[in-house]
């Protein structure tokens, strides 16, 4: 994520600010353009550019319950901005507890849009595309009468993403994180796999590109619930780290997508937020990386991300905490982030575009 600017006082800001502290504007995230603004509110619920009050935008529905700092434009014809908008089921917010998990389940939800508009990924809603747009279910645990809990289910399906709000909270989260032995999980974690699947549909199956996925990825034909269950009974073969990014991307095609998907985007976000706070380790035999969001090499994303991550996998261990980036990037691996980078990079046909 890169660092914003005030376009009023010049002073920085960031993704998640809704005022702007050295001139006390408030802030709202535009996504057409990919930028903050200081916005004005004018007549009746519009507000506009501070310095352009011919730039016209309404707040996200969700500003109301302070979830979102998101604009609409003007002329769109929903209440909701671009995230927001794809939303089905959310969390009770006339609770405390529910609001708190909103807003978190909002904050990752924004995050990954902004990677999905850098790469302009279209993105339907179910408004637009009732069969497979992309919506979203943030599901609530079931309790029954005498006290038993059964946790909601994360998943996808067509373009339904089902998430468990429970997991916004971080006690939960690592529990379940501890009970799998799992090196890593987040919030944001389940949104890039999750979408990752989507983007599958969108842009593999839908877009032609099937041969060349299954020569990278494997042949998704097989068995999904044949080969989940033979995961769970028997556990990854022993020399997944070879060629999978985690041990659940081995379980099936789909999956080793949906993890390279996550862990690629893992990989030019944080390599964005480096780059917009200074912080570098790249080999000085190679040229600068440059925006991470335009590099469409995953060799040369690799070359930059191992080296920071060697960094911070130190600096975190000095402060007697886990390691930033619990993972491994083989050849092997590198190559299917490669095969992601250059899809998302690259053209996208107008029927996964619809």
């Amino acid at each position: 994520m890169k660092i914003f600017e005030c376009d009023h006082c010049g002073k920085a800001v960031y993704f998640d600010n809704d005022t702007c502290v050295a001139c006390g504007h408030r802030l709202g995230f535009a996504p057409n353009d990919i930028a903050m603004y200081a916005v004005k509110q004018g007549d009746r619920d519009l507000w506009h550019k501070a310095d352009d009050a011919s730039r016209r935008f309404r707040l996200c529905e969700n500003t109301k319950s302070g979830v979102c700092n998101w604009l609409v434009d003007e002329d769109d014809d929903e209440t909701f901005c671009l995230s927001c908008r794809h939303n089905n089921l959310i969390p009770d917010t006339t609770t405390e507890i529910g609001l708190s998990r909103f807003k978190r389940i909002g904050a990752a939800q924004r995050h990954l849009f902004y990677s999905l508009l850098r790469w302009g990924v279209e993105t339907p809603t179910r408004k637009q595309d009732p069969e497979n747009g992309l919506v979203f279910d943030f599901l609530e645990d079931n309790v029954a009468a005498d006290g038993s809990l059964t946790p909601a289910m994360t998943g996808h399906e067509d373009g339904l993403i089902s998430l468990r709000a429970a997991e916004a909270d971080d006690v939960t989260r690592e529990i379940i994180r501890d009970q799998m032995n799992e090196p890593y999980r987040t919030m944001l974690g389940h949104f890039r796999h999750e979408v990752g699947h989507y983007i599958w549909d969108l842009l593999v199956r839908d877009d032609g590109r099937l041969e060349s996925y299954r020569a990278v990825f494997g042949d998704e034909r097989a068995d999904y619930q044949e080969a989940l269950e033979q995961h769970y009974r028997n556990g990854p073969p022993p020399n997944w780290p070879d060629h999978h990014v985690s041990a659940y991307a081995a379980t099936h095609p789909w999956e080793d997508f949906a993890e390279s998907f996550a862990h690629s985007l893992h990989i030019v976000d944080t390599l964005e937020t480096a780059r917009a706070f200074g912080l570098a380790v790249d080999d000085a035999r190679l040229e600068p990386l440059g925006d991470p969001y335009k590099c469409v090499s995953g060799k040369r994303l690799a070359e930059a991300w191992i080296p920071l991550t060697i960094a911070m996998n130190a600096i975190h261990r000095s402060m007697g905490q886990r390691d930033f980036y619990p993972f491994v990037l083989t050849p092997e691996i590198v190559a299917k982030i490669d095969y992601i980078i250059r899809m998302l990079n690259g053209p996208k046909s107008r029927a996964s575009a619809a």
